[in-house]
């Protein structure tokens, strides 16, 4: 494969497209190959399609540039595949912390677990069964790479009801986890070796080592002498757990029961309830900065993202061997999680694709949360495979954070609201309203 061709679904998420290109582009190897771009917003793709070009130019890169309407022919012949759909955008996501809220349901980020990442699930499966049904039939051998949230839900409902095969999600929260560890401890990332497992935005660093050397202890006296550091989820987590989390006090406090429900652990760890409201109006801001640049024909500021993608489309492509971190089926990778829910672990790249790595079992503490993880994760897709309406709300029941703040009835009630409100992006057989 000399000049694969990497179609953008969703490109017209131009700021996230940019960093990705600027990191193909980084590699000789990629710098010819055809980047296919679809979305179903014209002005964005459009805008996507300008910043390709001066991306690929600014680089010395000379790739294929097309941009596409039809999503079967921005498809077509892909050897990848990278999805970076957000079905509904600022819209659906205002609906997902707005009428939780009301509920007296708090959430910060809402795009992974909980009442936020049910919905954005359920508004994406239709999304992701067309994009597979699309795949299988022309070009079925493509490498499907999903950065869509809520990742291990999507993950699992994509393998389950397209029969695809060569799916990975992938998310930075590894990487970005070992590498601000390093920088706090004073020690250079590129000497430092990890190894972490577990479910997105709720894995475990199993290991943190430096010359052979746990890095764990040291950490230790860092978080005991600075009280700052010490109102942080994550941190609270990792002093009770032993493990530190991959993901971000914000994220990391949606998923069990024990902190947004409680005023004084809100102020304690310094919780901001609806941050991703801010994020997303930041988003938008960021790309009618880039829109209103390129139409100016001002210079666009590029950075590489150090995202999973580039670098496996960069092994795969040229035999090149590397160690990412991928959401897979588990299939016997975690003995103590289920078999067919989805996990990450560390998965070997190379021209053969991507391997996930057998972690073994997860210290029983950790398996503990994850399951519960896991559990949520299986009702939604299971709401959407068997048409079960009934699903999503024994999915709300099972949430840790939901199931801490509200009483049943509640949850029902809930639910409901969140179906009449989203019912035109959900499949028919969900749409129901189910009382209490």
């Amino acid at each position: 494969m000399t000049t694969p061709k990497i179609t953008f679904v969703g490109a017209g998420s131009v700021v996230f497209t940019q960093g990705l290109l600027a990191d193909l582009f980084a590699f000789p190897e990629l710098r010819g190959a055809h980047i296919a771009l679809h979305d179903i917003d014209a002005e964005r793709l459009a805008t996507a399609e300008a910043a390709a070009r001066y991306i690929a130019g600014s680089l010395g890169a000379s790739p294929r540039i097309t941009a596409h309407a039809d999503r079967r022919e921005a498809l077509a012949g892909a050897d990848f595949v990278i999805n970076i759909v957000q079905v509904g955008m600022r819209e659906a996501t205002r609906v997902d912390f707005e009428i939780p809220a009301r509920h007296g349901l708090r959430q910060t980020i809402g795009d992974t677990l909980g009442i936020g990442g049910i919905f954005r699930a359920l508004r994406t499966f239709p999304l992701l069964k067309a994009l597979g049904e699309d795949i299988a039939e022309v070009c079925p051998d493509a490498w499907l790479l999903n950065y869509t949230n809520p990742m291990a839900m999507n993950v699992q409902y994509l393998t389950q009801a397209t029969g695809l095969t060569r799916v990975v999600g992938l998310c930075h929260s590894v990487y970005w986890t070992a590498r601000g560890l390093a920088d706090l401890l004073g020690v250079p990332y590129e000497e430092v070796s990890y190894r972490a497992a577990g479910v997105n935005h709720q894995a475990w660093l199993l290991r943190f080592e430096h010359g052979g050397a746990d890095l764990y202890p040291r950490l230790d006296a860092m978080i005991e002498a600075d009280e700052q550091l010490r109102r942080r989820v994550r941190v609270d987590m990792y002093r009770r757990l032993g493990f530190y989390p991959t993901e971000t006090s914000e994220h990391s406090s949606e998923y069990v029961p024990w902190y947004l429900h409680h005023d004084s652990e809100v102020e304690r760890l310094r919780l901001p309830v609806g941050a991703y409201l801010d994020i997303v109006d930041e988003n938008v801001r960021e790309y009618e900065k880039s829109r209103d640049a390129l139409a100016a024909g001002a210079p666009l500021h590029v950075e590489g993202t150090q995202e999973y993608a580039p670098q496996i489309i960069h092994s795969v492509v040229t035999g090149t061997p590397r160690t990412v971190y991928g959401n897979v089926p588990n299939h016997g990778l975690i003995d103590n999680l289920p078999a067919d829910g989805v996990v990450e672990v560390p998965c070997l790249v190379d021209s053969l694709g991507v391997q996930p790595t057998r972690v073994g079992s997860l210290p029983p503490q950790l398996a503990a949360l994850n399951r519960a993880y896991l559990s949520v994760n299986d009702l939604v897709v299971r709401a959407a495979l068997e048409d079960e309406p009934r699903h999503i709300r024994h999915a709300a029941m099972a949430d840790p954070a939901t199931a801490a703040t509200l009483p049943v009835e509640r949850i029902w009630e809930l639910c409901d609201d969140m179906v009449r409100a989203h019912a035109e992006r959900l499949q028919p057989s969900l749409r129901r309203t189910l009382g209490t």
